[in-house]
């Protein structure tokens, strides 16, 4: 495969409870869950008619930007637990094209929005011009840290 082609991205989290995350990320992202294939009205339908034992049904869970534009971002159950901080995150882009107070406003309305859907609350970081615009960092319902940016 040449190097100028771009290939394209999906983002996976290892969780507990897929189905529980995909929908905190859906309205974190403004994406949808992702369809079931194409015959089937529901999920539950199509893995009955593939014969996979309920107790699977939430091994895994996508959501899909609805524009197309975006990654899919894929969830997996396994069995161990969060072990150590995350070494790669999302920055969920709340502000883009803000500074200063009404960046940082933003960012507290998103903050507060997302903590009533499951989210917690880290840090604030302040603007500190020139190479830092500020931002907030917070984790999703299993502890996975991502920056309001």
């Amino acid at each position: 495969m040449s190097p100028e082609i771009a290939r394209e991205v999906q983002i996976t989290f290892d969780c507990a409870d897929p189905l529980r995350l995909a929908g905190f990320w859906a309205e974190a992202l403004g994406y949808q869950m992702q369809a079931p294939p194409g015959g089937f009205a529901s999920w539950e339908q199509a893995l009955a008619a593939m014969n996979i034992p309920e107790e699977r049904w939430n091994d895994a869970n996508a959501v899909v930007d609805p524009k197309g534009a975006g990654p899919r971002v894929f969830f997996q159950r396994v069995p161990e637990g969060k072990a150590a901080k995350n070494r790669v995150h999302l920055d969920v882009r709340a502000a883009p094209g803000l500074s200063g107070e009404e960046r940082m406003a933003a960012l507290e309305v998103e903050a507060t929005r997302l903590v009533g859907l499951g989210a917690t609350r880290v840090s604030r970081r302040e603007p500190a011009p020139p190479l830092e615009a500020g931002h907030i960092v917070m984790t999703d319902p299993e502890d996975n840290e991502f920056c309001l940016d």
